[in-house]
């Protein structure tokens, strides 16, 4: 591949992508529009559940992490930088996964990289995220605890926290 795009079209594909992403996160969208931004036979690469291959299976991982709670709760991703390889299609971004104010106004949140390579017209043909599982595995009981603490989980998110703990014995928090 060598400058089969334009640098333009590689930000414009990025915006859409974040804005997708954003739109999603707080409500006004849909994870659907964002597994849509990808080929039919994508590959999205996500540590800890492995690659995911086309829309179906890509769908199967966002919805119940993202779009359901916890994952729900992150309803912001602000972009810390990006870069354009406008040679290779590629697109790197560092952003961080914010979850809402627990109540005190608090931000909490952690870091990861994801890697784009662009198709064209708009769709991607892979995405990988890059991040500290354990840095999430702590970020999201430490969040769950002190909206517990200031009591501003809705009654879903706190029968969620319930099952969670039957579950695993232990408290979510």
């Amino acid at each position: 591949m060598s400058n089969t795009w334009s640098r333009e079209e590689l930000e414009s594909a990025f915006q859409t992508w974040h804005a997708t992403v954003a739109r999603a996160a707080s409500g006004q969208g849909s994870w659907r529009e964002f597994v849509d931004l990808f080929m039919p036979d994508a590959e999205y690469h996500e540590q800890m559940v492995g690659v995911l291959k086309g829309h179906d299976a890509i769908w199967a991982w966002v919805e119940p992490t993202l779009a359901q709670f916890p994952g729900s709760a992150m309803i912001s991703f602000p972009v810390h930088w990006h870069l354009i390889d406008d040679v290779n299609g590629v697109i790197v971004v560092k952003l961080n996964n914010l979850m809402r104010d627990p109540g005190d106004g608090a931000q909490m949140g952690a870091d990861n990289i994801s890697i784009l390579t662009y198709a064209g017209n708009g769709k991607f043909s892979k995405e990988e995220d890059i991040y500290d599982p354990a840095e999430f595995n702590e970020l999201v009981p430490a969040w769950i605890g002190r909206a517990m603490e200031l009591g501003t989980l809705s009654a879903g998110e706190l029968e969620w926290c319930a099952r969670a703990q039957a579950q695993t014995g232990s408290a979510p928090a």
